[in-house]
C-alpha cells in the first residue's frame, strides 16, 4: 500500500470532514452571531458558567494566544465577562454575561439541525463521536 496517496491518509478525511461539518454550522451560527470557536466557548459555559481561561483552552485544546482575543471579541459583544481572580490576579475567569446566557435557548435547536444536515442516525453519530474522543485521547497529549 503506498502511504503517500491521499486515499490512504487518516488525516485527510478528518481535515475534509471538519471542514465541511463546520461550513454547515455557519449559516446555523450566523443567525446567533457567532463564529464556531465562539459557539464552543458558549456551549462550555452554558454548561458550566464560570471558568478560567486555562481550563477553557484545556477542555477546548486552544491555547491562550487563540483564546484571549476570541474573549476579548464576544466580551465586547456582551456575551461573556472577564475578570481577573482575586486570589491570584494571573489566573483570568471567563463568565456568561445575561445576555450570553439568554442566547442559549436561541441555540438550543442547533444540535438537532445540523444532525439532520448530516444524515447520520443517532447511533451512527454516537459511534462517530466515541471514536473521534478516543483519537484525541491518545493524540491530545502531543
Amino acid at each position: 500500500m503506498n502511504m503517500l496517496k491521499l486515499e490512504n491518509q487518516v488525516c485527510f478525511p478528518l481535515y475534509a470532514a471538519s471542514r465541511q461539518i463546520t461550513a454547515l454550522y455557519r449559516p446555523l451560527l450566523e443567525e446567533l452571531d457567532l463564529t464556531y470557536p465562539q459557539y464552543l466557548v458558549m456551549m462550555v459555559l452554558w454548561e458550566h458558567s464560570v471558568m478560567t481561561v486555562k481550563e477553557l483552552g484545556e477542555l477546548l485544546y486552544l491555547d491562550s494566544g487563540t483564546l484571549t482575543p476570541l474573549l476579548k471579541r464576544m466580551e465586547e459583544k456582551g456575551l461573556v465577562k472577564r475578570t481577573r481572580d482575586e486570589q491570584d490576579e494571573r489566573v483570568v475567569n471567563i463568565a456568561l454575561s445575561a445576555a450570553g446566557r439568554k442566547l442559549e435557548k436561541s441555540a438550543e435547536k442547533i444540535p438537532a439541525q445540523l444532525a439532520c444536515e448530516m444524515d447520520m442516525n443517532e447511533k451512527e453519530l454516537k459511534q462517530l463521536r466515541a471514536t473521534l474522543h478516543k483519537l484525541l485521547q491518545k493524540v491530545g497529549h502531543i
